[in-house]
């Protein structure tokens, strides 16, 4: 294992924290003092014996010397670096700062991770804001009788010979509107300070409770033969569409999983790899069965989108890295929509997302079309994406977002929409 740049700047604060000068270890180490000198300054890499060497005079481990724990800080500002645009900094000195200052480094990393999980809740605050139906209702009542307040309110301070009877009538609806004030008050504010998992994450729609709840059971189901409790889990979900959906996903599974067992399937991704169409071919079924197997392999650890024939993504597991838009339209860069207009043609891209620290992924995509009324009705599709992470290869990346409305992409031909988190907006 050789030396990193890293671990050059490493060997010096190891000699010098010892008292050691840098003659005396170039000749207990068998090399002169100016080749150990480039090694330390970052200019010379090393490995093998020299390496043993340089551990056993300094009295340190090897893999201490050749790749500390230091790196994780290393990739993390190098993400933070990738996230910046525009920002100009040394990045040929960024392993000796991590070496030298491993409590700035390490706050640094934390405040990127920081900003990025503000990011995500603006995200959510403001689709909880555009498409939250609760929070619209709740928001409308309020300013309903708050209106009402100040109407009556106005008449009664602003007219002098108002009857007494309809002054008594103002009096009764003020206080009736006052009171529906204060409930919708009580209700907006419950509804936002509460303290369940719906309310914290903001979840409004049913696929999404069906999402989360998948999530907590780490989304895949191996066996046609469910595991038992499932009903008492579906039947606690809060809404009467999220059981009904919770049930269409389990029968679907059960279904992918008499096609596909999961020890035959297995053993096949070990000799085609993650190949949707060679697993398919091999199994002989729809590649959209193979790609939802695919992504219940919590080792394979990749993301899964799919879509209907209006674009909508109908169910959402995301990836490290991959952020998937909560509410509205994705990008339209994605492959999936590419093989959405091309249905029974294989898509396949190395994508990059925005704002991810230059994280590569290999995505395949995939539609399927049907035709449930006959051969005279609509025809109906249905498309998926695969995301792979750790895509590599000489194949240029398309450079593509979550959703304009938190893409910071500002070039983009395909924006729809000015991003939420761009300075001009």
């Amino acid at each position: 294992m050789p030396l990193s740049a890293l671990s050059g700047t490493r060997l010096r604060e190891r000699r010098l924290a010892a008292g050691l000068r840098q003659s005396d270890v170039a000749a207990r180490v068998g090399i002169s003092a100016s080749y150990l000198n480039l090694i330390e300054h970052n200019r010379r890499k090393v490995g093998g014996a020299v390496l043993d060497r340089l551990a056993d005079v300094l009295g340190v481990d090897r893999a201490a010397l050749a790749k500390g724990s230091d790196a994780a800080l290393v990739e993390g500002l190098q993400s933070s670096v990738a996230r910046c645009a525009g920002v100009v900094v040394e990045l040929d000195r960024l392993e000796e700062l991590v070496s030298r200052f491993p409590g700035w480094a390490g706050l640094l990393v934390a405040l990127d991770a920081r900003v990025q999980s503000l990011v995500r809740a603006i995200e959510t605050l403001n689709d909880r804001m555009t498409h939250d139906p609760h929070l619209s209702a709740s928001l409308h009542e309020v300013l309903s009788s708050l209106s009402s307040v100040r109407a009556t309110a106005a008449i009664l301070a602003e007219t002098d010979d108002l009857p007494a009877d309809w002054t008594a009538r103002f009096h009764r609806n003020l206080h009736h509107d006052s009171e529906r004030l204060a409930v919708g008050a009580e209700a907006l504010v419950a509804y936002l300070d509460a303290g369940s998992t719906m309310a914290e994450q903001g979840i409004a729609a049913p696929q999404e409770e069906v999402e989360d709840w998948l999530r907590s059971r780490g989304w895949g189901f191996e066996d046609a033969a469910l595991p038992d409790g499932l009903d008492s889990e579906i039947a606690a979900l809060a809404s009467t569409a999220a059981r009904s959906l919770a049930r269409d996903h389990l029968a679907r599974a059960a279904a992918d999983a008499v096609a596909l067992p999961m020890v035959g399937f297995v053993a096949a991704v070990t000799r085609h790899g993650p190949d949707p169409f060679a697993l398919a071919e091999a199994f002989a079924c729809d590649p959209l069965v193979v790609m939802r197997r695919l992504a219940g392999l919590a080792d394979l650890g990749a993301g899964l989108v799919v879509c209907d024939a209006s674009g909508t993504l109908t169910f959402r597991k995301p990836t490290v890295g991959f952020p998937l838009p909560r509410f509205g339209a994705a990008c339209p860069l994605w492959p999936l929509y590419a093989a959405l207009g091309r249905p029974l043609h294989p898509v396949e891209a190395v994508v990059e997302m925005a704002g991810q620290g230059g994280r590569s992924f290999r995505v395949v995509a995939w539609a399927s079309p049907r035709h449930p009324f006959g051969l005279r009705g609509p025809e109906l599709r249905e498309a998926a994406m695969l995301v792979l992470p750790g895509a590599s290869g000489s194949a240029a990346a398309i450079q593509i977002g979550s959703s304009c409305r938190v893409c910071p992409r500002t070039d983009c031909a395909a924006r729809r929409e000015p991003s939420i988190l761009s300075a001009a907006g």
